[in-house]
């Protein structure tokens, strides 16, 4: 760390992050084994395109976006500019994977001649992706690209914080949504009979939810959050902008 002694990490956070990781990634192995056990697995050029498709979603939209909202928890005494690349990069391979999922869905409609965009799920799953690429793009203009005035920033931090957290709830909520309507549309009255799918598919829909809770936790605990550091007066990745425009101040 550049200018002091690194700042000391909270006893509990490392268990707590520790303990996100382990649902995250059950959470996708469960994905991938409900989908090989029940849904025949994945395939893009046949009736199993569509499988890439929740996959996709839970590893891009829930797993990587929730990792990205971590990285400053993580991360406390790293370079703040490199927290911040880490950060933006998770979000686009967040993006680029739930962009792949999109894809197979619709082209899946498409060859199948079924409708698109008519279902609740699926509005609010094209919310969400929208609202993260604006939100990345945005991001991208006004921490990571050189340029943005340090008074504009500091004023736009608090919602690209508020927003990240939000979208990333709503990502939770739409996967809830579309795991729903699959056992519906697979089991139909099956699913009220404790169908195997069917109670494998809920301990998953348990699983999305304790993770959205633990890194909504993890964010939400004050005496977590990154502590400031010197070089974080200069929230840019140039070096001109610690001498020119605005003063920076304490974050």
């Amino acid at each position: 760390m550049e200018g002091g002694a690194a700042a000391s990490t909270p006893a509990a956070l490392p268990y707590y992050v520790a303990f996100s990781q382990l649902l995250g990634l059950t959470l996708v192995a469960m994905t991938g084994a409900w989908l090989g056990l029940y849904r025949g697995g994945i395939a893009w050029e046949s009736d199993l395109q569509f499988n890439a498709h929740p996959l996709c979603m839970v590893i891009g939209l829930v797993f990587l976006q929730g990792d990205a909202l971590l990285v400053y928890r993580v991360f406390r005494n790293e370079a703040k500019r490199t927290t911040k690349v880490l950060h933006g990069l998770l979000h686009i391979f967040a993006l680029v994977i739930a962009l792949v999922g999109l894809v197979a869905v619709f082209d899946y409609h498409r060859k199948k001649g079924y409708a698109d965009l008519y279902s609740l799920h699926s509005w609010c799953g094209i919310l969400v992706f929208v609202l993260c690429f604006v939100q990345w793009l945005v991001g991208f203009s006004f921490f990571l690209f050189p340029g943005a005035p340090f008074s504009l920033r500091s004023r736009y931090r608090p919602q690209h914080i508020f927003f990240g957290a939000t979208i990333f709830l709503l990502s939770v909520g739409t996967a809830l949504l579309g795991l729903k309507e699959a056992l519906l549309f697979n089991l139909g009255d099956k699913y009220s009979a404790f169908e195997p799918e069917g109670v494998l598919a809920n301990v998953l829909g348990l699983l999305l939810a304790c993770f959205g809770g633990a890194v909504l936790y993890i964010l939400t605990r004050a005496d977590w959050k990154r502590p400031s550091q010197a070089e974080e007066q200069a929230l840019s990745m140039d070096f001109k902008t610690l001498t020119e425009g605005d003063s920076p101040g304490s974050q």
